[in-house]
């Protein structure tokens, strides 16, 4: 590993750029990485262009995306715009500046891309001609714009903003200018890393000559989210085609009644009438991202099926808009679709899919519903983005745990490489070796676990392992990558990296996936303690250094581990793990997911289900922990409150057992400043390094354990 100070192929990139060369001062250009070792490191890792958004041009000529680099020196990352060609030819570059441009979109058949960027410190919508020149702000509204969608005749836009929702101390107090008191009175007064005194909220203005007017409030003033926290966007809108109608998604809630549901809804605003009409009335789980048909007859949505239960089945309903008729395309189809596009002839729609340890692309049909392959069933990778070109052409992005982000064509099942941002990185790279091994397990299942093997893998060596314990609890642990929880990283470091699909998975059927709800401290332990027992089983895994590491439930699956795990590990590291499942029961937001997965309240005294959680709570098996761990957390994460991570920490402490503990105070659930991310990851390795290497001997072994292709 690199112990500089700076990464040097960041330090080589930092910006001393000079304005006469028509660049701003502080941008952040593309590193001149280079490497001596061969091996992927830290270094490469935050090197790496971050590929995303393409868009195909509504002629199919050519496609926009986005590229970002992370600078260690200003410790931010910037987004540029470029455009190509559809077949990936004539890359340009659109954009050079010190901000990021982002929700880039073709707008005026072609003509101009709008997209967000700052001015005067807030982020507004901007336009540019196609080739990037004649840039103009078009919006000035005073709590900026996140996000937009403009009508498909080009006239009106939807705008996200945001809106006042909770007093502060003078709204109670006007003369204590200086107060700062939180005065509360009801739940969710704060969601994942803030203090919710705004949120989000669609505004539809006029976009005459490219300027916003006649900004309205199409919720007339009611205080509810659109799109919803965390992780909405501009998916959560869709224009008819006849510009006549918008869909958003909402869920109608304040305070309680929004902390324990998850029933949102699609309503539709009619722009000529001003009224709105709720088109998922009675369907009790979350209904999200809308699309209309090409021809308008129809709205897709993804739709989960009970109240409270945020992991659902995502399902690809379809109401014909005449009839009213709703219909459920995936209820013979037994996994769950992550994000869906219309085919342009509206007969068949794609959508993408965790599948047995992989995320393709499908089809399906609306008439027949007969889902179908449209990437190659043999592709050991995740795609990640559906931009339609025509009935024959997809634009997409694929990922695996070799490589980041980028864009593919897909046509015939054949994908075909549009971009290759980081090719000069990863060729300079010797790559792990991936295996797909089917681990079985203690209820006569297998289970699908990905291995990976250290660069010049020698089967007759030994080698220290990790087990990667998945978070969610419900997050598919196929061919994702990561900027923080690297398992190329991790392998390119010099550990066999074991990454099991327990139970509680998706991509494995709603059975597979739901079981772990009200069984945390159950079969998902067996599922880890199984893959780590047949791995041990092959001699160049090192059986006396084993590591177990995890963020959130896996993290909480750390601190769980660390009691019962009868010697299999050497060393843990818990990233923002639950300990004490009681406090986490009072201390977390989203009151839904703590009911559904936790079984319910801990006074709850006749509920068998949460009363086997919480008898099972991690830190009620403190005194068998003898194992070192590190613990690191957030202390802007509300989700799970950095105190869990400190009580594990001090419980570790207490009782002797060899402990660090790395707190960010500006950091949430994940540590996203690039210098933070840096010190994160070389606290990870040193002290797996300290406690897993060096390996004990290099005896001959056996081949690699039997792998699927």
């Amino acid at each position: 590993m690199n112990k500089t100070l700076l990464p040097a192929a960041a330090v080589a990139a930092m910006m001393a750029l000079s304005t006469s060369c028509g660049q701003q001062e502080g941008m952040i250009e593309k590193p001149d990485f280079k490497t001596e070792t061969g091996i992927f490191d830290i270094d490469a890792l935050e090197s790496l262009g971050r590929v995303s958004n393409p868009q195909v041009s509504p002629d199919g000529k050519k496609i926009l995306y986005g590229v970002s680099y992370e600078s260690v020196e200003l410790n931010k990352s910037n987004n540029e715009l470029y455009s190509m060609n559809i077949d990936g030819s004539d890359v340009k570059r659109l954009t050079k500046s010190a901000q990021s441009e982002s929700e880039a979109v073709w707008i005026d058949n072609g003509r101009k891309i709008a997209f967000v960027a700052l001015h005067d410190g807030k982020p507004q919508m901007w336009v540019m001609n196609a080739d990037g020149t004649n840039r103009h702000v078009v919006s000035r509204l005073e709590n900026g714009v996140s996000g937009f969608k403009v009508s498909p005749d080009g006239k009106k836009v939807v705008v996200i903003s945001t809106v006042k929702y909770s007093r502060t101390a003078q709204d109670v107090y006007p003369d204590l200018t200086k107060a700062t008191g939180r005065l509360i009175d009801d739940l969710m007064y704060k969601h994942w890393d803030e203090w919710v005194t705004e949120i989000p909220h669609p505004f539809v203005a006029d976009f005459d000559n490219y300027r916003l007017t006649n900004v309205k409030d199409i919720m007339d003033g009611e205080r509810y989210e659109s799109p919803m926290k965390p992780f909405g966007g501009v998916e959560s809108f869709a224009w008819s085609p006849d510009s006549k109608e918008l869909v958003y998604v909402s869920r109608k809630k304040e305070g309680m009644a929004y902390a324990i549901s998850t029933n949102s809804d699609l309503y539709c605003y009619n722009l000529e009438s001003g009224k709105t009409r709720n088109l998922t009335e009675g369907m009790m789980g979350y209904d999200t991202n809308p699309a209309f048909s090409p021809d308008g007859s129809k709205i897709a949505w993804l739709s989960m099926e009970h109240d409270g239960y945020e992991s659902d089945k995502n399902r690809i309903f379809v109401m014909d808009l005449k009839s009213g008729v709703k219909t459920d395309l995936t209820e013979n189809w037994d996994y769950t679709a992550d994000q869906f596009a219309w085919y342009p002839d509206g007969k068949k729609i794609y959508f993408i899919a965790a599948y047995q340890g992989v995320t393709p692309v499908f089809s399906i049909d609306v008439a027949s519903k007969e889902v179908k392959f449209v990437t190659g069933k043999q592709d050991i990778c995740d795609y990640a983005a559906l931009a339609p070109v025509d009935g024959e052409t997809l634009v997409t992005m694929r990922h695996s745990f070799l490589y980041p982000n980028e864009i593919f064509a897909v046509k015939d099942n054949q994908a075909t490489p549009l971009t290759s941002v980081n090719k000069e990185i990863l060729e300079q790279i010797e790559a792990p070796k991936v295996d797909k091994v089917m681990v079985p397990t203690t209820d006569g299942k297998e289970m699908t676990t990905w291995v990976l093997y250290p660069p010049k893998f020698d089967p007759a060596k030994k080698y220290p392992a990790i087990l990667y314990c998945q978070g969610g609890p419900q997050q598919a642990v196929s061919q994702f990558w990561s900027y923080r929880w690297n398992l190329m990283l991790m392998a390119s470091e010099g550990y066999i990296v074991i990454a099991p699909n327990r139970r509680g998975l998706p991509g494995f059927g709603t059975e597979w996936n739901a079981q772990i709800s009200g069984d945390y401290p159950g079969q998902n332990f067996r599922d880890y303690l199984s893959a780590v027992d047949y791995m041990k089983q092959y001699p160049y895994v090192d059986s006396e250094h084993i590591g177990a590491v995890g963020a959130s439930y896996g993290g909480f699956s750390v601190y769980m581990l660390a009691g019962i795990h009868e010697g299999r590990f050497a060393a843990f590291v818990a990233h923002a793990g639950i300990f004490n499942t009681e406090a986490q029961y009072l201390e977390t937001e989203e009151m839904w997911f703590a009911n559904w997965d936790l079984g319910g309240p801990f006074w709850d005294k006749d509920n068998a289900v949460a009363q086997r959680t919480f008898a099972n709570s991690p830190h009620r098996f403190v005194d068998r922990w003898d194992t070192p761990i590190l613990v690191t957390h957030g202390e802007y994460d509300f989700r799970i409150l950095s105190s869990q991570g400190e009580m594990a920490f001090n419980a570790a402490r207490l009782r002797g057992v060899p402990a660090e503990m790395l707190i960010f105070p500006d950091e949430n659930h994940w540590i996203l400043k690039p210098q933070n991310a840096i010190m994160w990851q070389r606290v990870f390795f040193r002290w797996l390094d300290r406690w897993l290497k060096p390996a004990a001997d290099s005896s001959a072994a056996p081949a690699a354990p039997a792998a699927e292709a």
